[in-house]
């Protein structure tokens, strides 16, 4: 791969910075009007992907994706990684680089993620955000009124933790940022290392001080209703007034994202770090801030709000900076292959994801279609100018569905007994290096089914004519070729044959 470029560097070192539900609409470099001018100087510094895809939704099936190069919504729901997956960070340490993991992001140390962070050499946890189980106080706090008050278990825990945090440094993003620092003050000239940065922020709920919020002081000063910072998942049934101040508490703390991605930009340049070092700096999602009367992600179909995100990547081979591309990726699958290349090492046969070299460097394009979606969800398919969202025919119950797993764990239970019926199936695939996966009906309903009645519906959209989505469209033609692609990429992900028949496919 260091053939494409002219110089071979001296030291090899790679900075993957992940943001949680980082909207690109609302960033400057793609028109957005949060203040954060670090990411428009990040667009200045890097190549810039005005057509960058999800691949499996959301928090840890996303990361699976990221370990293993090769998407995970087909055949799993939320879960950990499988004793058979392919893990980029072990891979590294395979071949001698040094990988080190700081996180605030909670799910790691639920009961559904367990072995995400024991991949790496060494991992930094960061407590408190959400309502994670942190801060101890036996006494119940009595909790402010808010449009959205959140009285549940994890919304008691919140407020329990921001109390303990009651100055901007304690925050757990910036305690993430913070520790990032201390390993590049350490680190930062020696050779082969992989830094993987990642906080929760600015997932919701979207907390922040006085100081975010003041830089956007007018509508502060003019918003008259109670506090809401913790949208729910589903449609919106707020005021205009409410959605718009949802929308400045998340803009502050994407504000508070920008400050500590300037702190890192302002080491690298004060190390000279450009030289030598490749830097990655994406989002998992993005998230309905009331665009198409919905709240938050996962309910309803992943419009392009959730579904397209922003990409920056620094190539010190390449140099390419202040460039846009054009070519369709997908970061959570193109991972894996872009830094082991970069480290000199090969993808696994497993991996379909694709090297991003010669995008960064010249916009070569790596692939024409690319699929997206959740666990029983729809299975999307975009080519860039169309967007297709294939849904379960009508009165098939979104049927049959199946979990394909050695961990059968979601996101903090295990599952129940009665999904270990007797007798068990088992199942190998082309990626499970010969191991069989336990075989665990599902259950699941298609997202929407219960809130707003649409999974089963299949939609075509005209991103060209229609960017915001408000109008399907009818093409057959079209239609057909996105089912012909659909078809070739389970085949060559080796999907289960349930998919086929869940989704009304040949």
């Amino acid at each position: 791969m260091l053939g494409l470029f002219s110089d071979k560097i001296a030291r090899m070192k790679v900075i993957f910075a992940l943001f949680d539900s980082l909207n690109r609409h609302m960033l400057p470099p793609y028109g957005g009007k949060a203040i954060a001018p670090n990411f428009q100087r990040l667009a200045e510094r890097t190549a810039t992907f005005d057509t960058s895809y999800v691949c499996s939704m959301p928090c840890m099936p996303a990361r699976r994706d990221m370990h293993t190069g090769r998407p995970n919504f087909l055949h799993r729901s939320w879960g950990p990684l499988e004793p058979c997956d392919d893990s980029l960070p072990r891979l590294l340490q395979e071949a001698g680089v040094y990988t080190h993991l700081i996180s605030d992001h909670q799910h790691y140390w639920e009961e559904g993620a367990t072995n995400y962070h024991t991949k790496y050499n060494t991992w930094e946890m960061i407590r408190g955000q959400e309502g994670d189980p942190w801060a101890a106080e036996v006494r119940s706090p009595e909790l402010p009124d808010a449009v959205f008050k959140r009285t549940d278990k994890m919304g008691v825990q919140d407020f329990k933790n921001r109390q303990s945090m009651p100055e901007p440094h304690m925050q757990p993003m910036s305690q993430t940022f913070t520790q990032a620092r201390h390993f590049l003050e350490k680190n930062h000239d020696a050779d082969n290392w992989f830094l993987q940065i990642e906080t929760f922020d600015p997932h919701e709920p979207f907390f922040t001080h006085r100081r975010y919020k003041d830089l956007y002081a007018e509508h502060y000063r003019n918003y008259k209703g109670l506090p809401f910072d913790w949208p729910p998942y589903r449609p919106v049934e707020e005021t205009p007034e409410e959605v718009e101040h949802v929308r400045h508490e998340y803009a502050a703390l994407v504000s508070m994202c920008d400050e500590k991605l300037g702190d890192l930009l302002d080491f690298m340049d004060s190390h000279a770090m450009w030289d030598d070092t490749m830097l990655i700096v994406g989002t998992d999602h993005g998230f309905l801030l009331g665009e198409h009367d919905s709240w938050a992600k996962c309910w309803m179909p992943f419009y392009e709000e959730i579904a397209r995100t922003p990409f920056f990547v620094w190539d010190p081979r390449s140099k390419v900076r202040n460039e846009r591309r054009k070519a369709l990726v997908q970061p959570a699958i193109d991972l894996a292959p872009t830094v082991l290349n970069f480290f000199g090492q090969e993808p696994t046969p497993r991996m379909t994801g694709r090297d991003l070299a010669a995008t960064v460097a010249d916009d070569t394009p790596v692939r024409e279609t690319a699929i997206f979606g959740i666990f029983g969800g729809h299975v999307n398919i975009t080519d860039g100018r169309h967007v297709y969202m294939r849904g379960n025919p009508e009165g098939q119950g979104n049927l049959p569905l199946a979990d394909y797993t050695l961990m059968p764990t979601n996101m903090r239970h295990a599952f129940t007994m009665d999904r270990f019926q007797e007798p068990l199936e088992s199942r190998s695939f082309d990626f499970t290096q010969g191991c069989h996966l336990m075989r665990l009906p599902s259950q699941t309903v298609m997202p929407g089914d219960e809130k707003i009645k649409v999974g089963h519906e299949t939609w075509l959209y005209d991103l060209q004519n229609d960017p915001k989505q408000e109008t399907p469209i009818r093409d057959e033609a079209v239609e057909a070729r996105f089912c012909q692609a659909l078809n070739e990429h389970l085949r060559v992900l080796d999907a289960p044959e349930e998919q086929w028949e869940r989704l009304g496919l040949e």
